[in-house]
């Protein structure tokens, strides 16, 4: 089967979105399929991989992301000869996704990863919240009309998808990640590496240091428990525009060396952090299912989140992780918790380890797959009728 997957960002951007779209290619490869990525920018960008389709666009300052409302001559030709077009945004890359499929009869899937009406707080913040929502509720019903099929990695995201008025079947199929390599990493860092005593405890968060992760309310939680717990640490692996705010905070608060800002690091190196640390700290409220979760409980790390939509999707209270509301004594005391009972940690590491089979990038993938071509032999019928 030839499987177009188009995106407003790829490679060398780094986010959630762009690692999902390259595991679930190499899976799809992997079992004989050939899949194209359609994206647009950094057309000079030396790609490490077969497929992946560029076209010429200006960029949107320093996002990563480019502006375009047209393929190349030639990423177009070559979309329409796909099977089956997996759209994973649903403007610039899905007015294309669209056009395409209404033009050839392909059918098109569409991914909503994100929650768009919050990330527009952070990125379009001279938007009232009232525009911006109703912008998405007239806008996504009439996108989504034209799709085959919507899927979404949370059971809210498909609440709320229903609520704005989207008619179009929606199937929710969790983000995947490699959960072989994350279980065992082919270079696991010990807390002797970093400079810890083995008796250490380590808190470890991932991701892009946005605003919109909250990281600050980490950072003050985190102060609160180190006062209490002289042998816990936090180690925040990932950079981003709030990165030197966390830092000058550090500094202020006398988190000294319990605080470990260690920047970016490869994607295929997160594994070997992961295995250096006791537990995985999350407080990001607005994402829809964040793969640096799903990636924690593959590496068996119980996690601590705050209760909201997409983090209530993975860490089930108690069994392997603890969620508790956005309040930061309420988190502190979860950090101590987790930071003081070994006990616990064990048995959350075990519930982590028991559920990262869901998020196993070939079930995701598979199950991705059984939709494409049920859809392809959907509309070969239609055409032979």
């Amino acid at each position: 089967m030839r499987i177009g997957q188009l995106t407003d960002c790829y490679k060398p951007v780094i986010n959630g979105v762009t690692h999902f779209i390259s595991l679930h290619k190499q899976v799809l490869e992997s079992w004989g399929h050939e899949v194209y990525v359609f994206t647009l920018g950094n057309t000079d960008y030396p790609d490490d991989e077969p497929r992946v389709i560029r076209s010429p666009a200006v960029p949107l300052s320093d996002t990563g992301y480019h502006l375009s409302f047209w393929y190349s001559r030639h990423a177009r030709q070559l979309a329409e000869t796909m099977d089956v077009l997996h759209v994973h945004h649903p403007f610039l890359a899905g007015r294309q996704a669209v056009q395409i499929a209404q033009e050839t009869g392909i059918p098109l899937v569409f991914t909503n990863h994100t929650r768009y009406h919050l990330q527009a707080r952070y990125y379009l913040p001279l938007i009232p919240d009232e525009l911006s929502d109703g912008l998405l509720k007239t806008y996504l019903p009439r996108f989504t009309a034209w799709c085959d099929l919507v899927v979404v990695p949370a059971r809210g995201v498909a609440r709320w998808l229903r609520e704005i008025g989207v008619e179009t079947p929606i199937e929710i199929i969790p983000n995947g990640v490699d959960v072989e390599r994350i279980a065992h990493p082919p270079a696991p860092l010990t807390k002797a590496d970093v400079g810890l005593p083995e008796d250490a405890v380590v808190a470890i968060s991932v991701g892009r240091i946005g605003p919109e992760k909250n990281m600050e309310f980490l950072l003050r939680a985190f102060s609160r428990a180190a006062a209490e717990v002289p042998f816990l640490h936090l180690f925040i692996v990932g950079d981003g525009p709030k990165r030197e705010d966390l830092e000058e905070f550090a500094r202020w608060a006398g988190l000294g060396e319990r605080v470990r800002m260690v920047g970016a690091v490869p994607y295929e190196e997160v594994p070997n952090w992961l295995a250096m640390a006791d537990l995985f700290v999350i407080t990001s409220t607005v994402e829809s299912h964040p793969l640096s979760l799903l990636e924690a409980l593959a590496a068996g790390l119980p996690a601590l989140g705050i209760a909201a939509l997409g983090i209530e999707d993975s860490v089930i209270d108690g069994v392997n992780g603890l969620l508790c509301p956005e309040e930061v004594d309420a988190f502190a005391r979860h950090m101590i918790r987790l930071a003081t009972d070994a006990d616990l940690r064990a048995r959350l590491a075990e519930g982590a380890r028991e559920s990262r089979h869901q998020f196993d990038i070939r079930n995701t993938s598979a199950r991705l797959l059984a939709h494409y071509e049920r859809l392809v032999e959907e509309h070969r019928r239609r055409g032979d009728g």
